[in-house]
C-alpha cells in the first residue's frame, strides 16, 4: 500500500509539473514570469523551506534534546520575516526593474562580474550538500518504511525532482509545490494525534530524560545558536531570494513571504514533539535521525503512516526542487551567459538550464549515497551560504559606498573563518562557545569596515 500511494503521488507530481510547463518560456522558468500571487509565493517558499531537515532532521533533534530542537525551524522563520519586511520588498523593485533573474544577476550590477563568479562558486559548493541531504533523507526513509534500498530512494527522489522541475523551473514548481504543502502539512499533523500516548508526553518519557529536555532555549547541541546558523541563510539564500523575483509586485512579497514565516513558526513545534513521541515508544536509537521513520513505520495505524510518507516524500522532494532550482538558473545565467558566452539567447540558456538540473540531480544523488548526517551536511550548507553571501548581500543594498573590493573582502573572510572554525582551528565546535558560522559572520562584517574605512 504504501510504494503504491507514493509512486501514484510521484506520478502525479512528474505529470503536473509537465502540464504547468507546456508554454514555458525563459522568464517563466527563471521568475515564473513574475506573476506569482501572494499565495503561490507562500506555498513555493513553505515547500522550499519545509524540507529533510525541517521534517526528519528536526525530529531527531527533537528526540535527542527536547523542546529546544524548535529553534531548527523557527530559526527560518524568524530569518523570514527579515526577508518578508526588509530585504524582499527592496531587492525585488531593483530585479523588476533592472530584470534580473537570479541572485547573481544583482551581485554582477551592484559589485561586478567577480562577485557574481564568487558566489555561483560558494553556491554549486554549498547546494550540493542540501540537495544530498534532502536525498539522504528519503533514502533513510524508503528504506526503513518501505524497505527499499537506501541507494535505490536516493535515486527516486533525485529522479521525481528533476524530471518536474526541469520541464518548467519556477513556474511549474510553485503549482506543484501549492499540492505538495497540503499533502505535507496535512499528513504530519494528522500523525500527531495519533502517536500521542494516553498519560500524556512528560509521563511517558523514560525515567532517563534530562531536565533540561523540557527548556525551550537550549538542550544538548540544539537551542537559540540555530538562530545565527540558519536564520542568515534564510534572509539571503540565493534560491529563496530568486523565488521572491518571481512575485506579482512588492506586496505579494510581504504578504507571500510573511504567510510562509507565520506558518514556519507554528510548523517548527510539530517535528520536534514527533521526534519526542518516537522517544516513548523507541527509547534507545543508535541514530536519532531514525526517530520519525520508527515512528511512521511501528507507531500510526498503516493507512497513516503510508499518507505521512508520502508527506515527507513531498517534504524532501519539493526541497530538492529548490536547490536544483539554485544550481542550474546560476549556472545558465551566472556562469554561461555571465562569463562563458554573453550573447547567449534566451533560448539557449533554457537549454542550459536543463541540462545543468540533470547533471546536479546526477551530483547529488551520488553525493547522497556517499555521505553520511541530514543534520551536519545541511549544516555545511547553511554555514558556507550565510557567512560568504549575507554581509555583502545587505551592504549591497543598504550600504551605498560599498563597491567590490568591499564585497570580496567580507566574502572571502567570512567563508575563509567559519571554514578554519569549523574544520582547523576547532574541530567544529566553534570557539569560546560560538558556533563556527558566529565567527565567520563576524570576520565578514569586520572585513567589511575595514575595508570601507581604508577606502
Amino acid at each position: 500500500m504504501t510504494l503504491t500511494l507514493l509512486f501514484v503521488y510521484a506520478a502525479a507530481l512528474i505529470a503536473l509539473g509537465w502540464w504547468s510547463s507546456r508554454t514555458a518560456t525563459a522568464s517563466d522558468f527563471f521568475v515564473a514570469g513574475r506573476r506569482l500571487s501572494p499565495a503561490l509565493l507562500a506555498g513555493t517558499l513553505i515547500a522550499a523551506n519545509i524540507g529533510a531537515g525541517s521534517t526528519v532532521g528536526a525530529a531527531g533533534l527533537g528526540y535527542r534534546d527536547g523542546l529546544a530542537a524548535w529553534w531548527w525551524v523557527g530559526s527560518a522563520g524568524l530569518g523570514s520575516i527579515v526577508l518578508a519586511l526588509v530585504v524582499g520588498p527592496r531587492i525585488w523593485r531593483i530585479a523588476a526593474s533592472e530584470d534580473h533573474r537570479t541572485l547573481g544577476d544583482f551581485l554582477k550590477a551592484r559589485f561586478g562580474p567577480e562577485v557574481r563568479a564568487l558566489m555561483a562558486a560558494l553556491l554549486w559548493f554549498g547546494s550540493l550538500a542540501i540537495l544530498a541531504a534532502q536525498l539522504i533523507a528519503l533514502g533513510g526513509l524508503l528504506q526503513t518504511v518501505a524497505g527499499v534500498p537506501r541507494a535505490w530512494g536516493c535515486v527516486i527522489g533525485g529522479v521525481v525532482a528533476t524530471l518536474y522541475f526541469a520541464t518548467g523551473g519556477l513556474l511549474s514548481s510553485a503549482r506543484v509545490n501549492a499540492v505538495q504543502v497540503c499533502v505535507l502539512v496535512g499528513g504530519l499533523l494528522l500523525a500527531l494525534p495519533f502517536a500521542w500516548p494516553a498519560a500524556g508526553l512528560a509521563a511517558s518519557l523514560p525515567v532517563d530524560v534530562p531536565g533540561s529536555y523540557w527548556s525551550a532555549l537550549a538542550s544538548g547541541g540544539s537551542g537559540i545558536v540555530y538562530l545565527a546558523l540558519l536564520g542568515p541563510s534564510f534572509i539571503v539564500s540565493p534560491g529563496l531570494v530568486q523565488k521572491v523575483y518571481g512575485a506579482r509586485d512588492a506586496r505579494a512579497v510581504r504578504i507571500g513571504v510573511l504567510l510562509n514565516a507565520v506558518v514556519l513558526l507554528a510548523f517548527a513545534a510539530v517535528p520536534v514533539l514527533l521526534g519526542m513521541l518516537a522517544r516513548v515508544s523507541h527509547p534507545v536509537l543508535d541514530n536519532h535521525e531514525l526517530a520519525l521513520p520508527m515512528l511512521l513505520r511501528d507507531d500510526l495505524p498503516p493507512w497513516l503512516g503510508a499518507l505521512a510518507l508520502t508527506a515527507l516524500f513531498s517534504a524532501e522532494v519539493s526541497t530538492a526542487d529548490t536547490v536544483l532550482f539554485m544550481l542550474s538558473t546560476s549556472v545558465a545565467r551566472d556562469l554561461y551567459a555571465g562569463h562563458l558566452r554573453p550573447a547567449a539567447t534566451q533560448d539557449e540558456q533554457l537549454r542550459v538550464v536543463r541540462a545543468a538540473a540533470v547533471i546536479a540531480g546526477a551530483l547529488g544523488v551520488g553525493i547522497a549515497i556517499w555521505a553520511g548526517s541530514i543534520v551536519r551536511t545541511m549544516g555545511l550548507f547553511y554555514s558556507v551560504l550565510s557567512a560568504g553571501l549575507f554581509v555583502a548581500v545587505i551592504a549591497g543594498l543598504f550600504v551605498p559606498r560599498a563597491g567590490r573590493r568591499h564585497a570580496l573582502a567580507a566574502m572571502l573572510a567570512g567563508v575563509a573563518t567559519t571554514t578554519t572554525a569549523m574544520h582547523a582551528a576547532t574541530a567544529g565546535v566553534g570557539l569560546v562557545g560560538l558556533a563556527p558560522v558566529v565567527w565567520g559572520l563576524l570576520a565578514s562584517t569586520a572585513a567589511l569596515v575595514i575595508a570601507l574605512l581604508v577606502g
